[in-house]
């Protein structure tokens, strides 16, 4: 079982974390978190979290580390962690493309299992950090070939104690999917806004469907640039399916039966979403885990515990148990 967890970086997303540790780990963990930002570090403290003094002083007693800075940071951080990190120790990190960060952890020699949280706010920085903002979350743990099965399964079972379920694909298959879901959106929602910026009246009588739709707007936008940028090549492909969605509903505009069928099929899917589990399988730790591991990802399962032997994944009302 992990006890001594590091988290670097404690904005949003590694305070959140450190904050969620604080209350879910009830004493058997020892959370510690740092931050380049000595100002941050003081907040931190402030709020009765434990803090480290250095990078140094945090890497040579984690027995995890979670890192959680922006995608242009990570190289200077895993360097850092590098040369302390004890051997036995796994890396993991909290960043929204992973194909880069797995490139990038493959020339340092630590014990690497990339990581992502489907959680998060319009809203940065410390401040915005809560405890909560984890609770029920898909987290995302990469299983790409090389991958120490081992390791991924201790991250998987610290995750899930947080009340997180875990999500096993690879990292290229995070990408393409993040780039549909996530990256998207963003962008989507900063055409949405651009597009009335320039309209008084508009912005007047926005309501609810202007409110939700450009939500992620208000993010720091170069965290949205960073995103987006290091997942150019799944987002563009997106754009293009989603200006060919658009061109479509543009010809339906004038053919109202068709046009309500259109809507009527984006409606159905979203009333599904999201799926609800009914009960559990177990799948049997043995030299096949990854391959089923993988296959679970796929179909949408989720990784819920650890137990002795096996690992326990939701299982949608249309499944059969198994445990093999």
């Amino acid at each position: 079982m992990i006890t001594r967890v590091g988290v670097v970086g404690l904005g949003l997303i590694g305070g959140s974390l450190l904050r969620r540790l604080e209350v879910t780990a009830g004493g058997m963990t020892r959370a510690t978190g740092w931050d380049a930002d000595a100002h941050t570090r003081v907040r931190v403290a402030t709020a009765g979290l434990s803090v480290s003094t250095s990078l140094e002083e945090l890497a040579a007693v984690s027995e995890v580390i979670f890192v959680a800075v922006p995608l242009p940071e990570l190289s200077s951080v895993f360097a850092g962690i590098a040369s302390l990190v004890d051997p036995a120790a796994v890396v993991t990190d909290l960043t929204s493309v992973k194909q880069p960060v797995r490139d990038l952890a493959a020339t340092y020699d630590f014990t690497f299992v990339g990581g992502h949280p489907m959680a998060g706010s319009e809203r940065s920085g410390f401040p915005a950090s809560t405890s909560d903002l984890f609770a029920d979350a898909a987290w995302v743990l990469t299983l790409d070939d090389g991958t120490d099965v081992a390791a991924w399964l201790e991250v998987a079972e610290l995750i899930t104690s947080l009340g997180c379920r875990v999500v096993p694909c690879t990292s290229a298959e995070h990408d393409r999917a993040v780039a549909r879901v996530s990256h998207l959106p963003h962008v989507v929602a900063a055409a949405l806004t651009i597009g009335a910026a320039d309209d008084p009246l508009a912005l007047a009588l926005a309501a609810g469907s202007f409110r939700d739709a450009t939500r992620v707007a208000g993010t720091r936008p170069e965290l949205i640039a960073a995103m987006c940028g290091g997942n150019a090549a799944a987002v563009d492909a997106e754009l293009k399916a989603f200006v060919t969605r658009l061109q479509e509903a543009q010809l339906l505009l004038r053919d109202p039966k068709r046009l309500a069928a259109w809507f009527a099929a984006a409606g159905s899917v979203r009333k599904e979403w999201p799926p609800v589990a009914n009960g559990q399988t177990g799948l049997v730790i043995d030299e096949h885990l990854p391959a089923r591991l993988l296959a679970a990802g796929r179909a949408g399962r989720q990784v819920t515990s650890i137990n002795a032997g096996y690992v326990m994944v939701a299982m949608p009302s249309t499944d059969m148990p198994s445990t093999n």
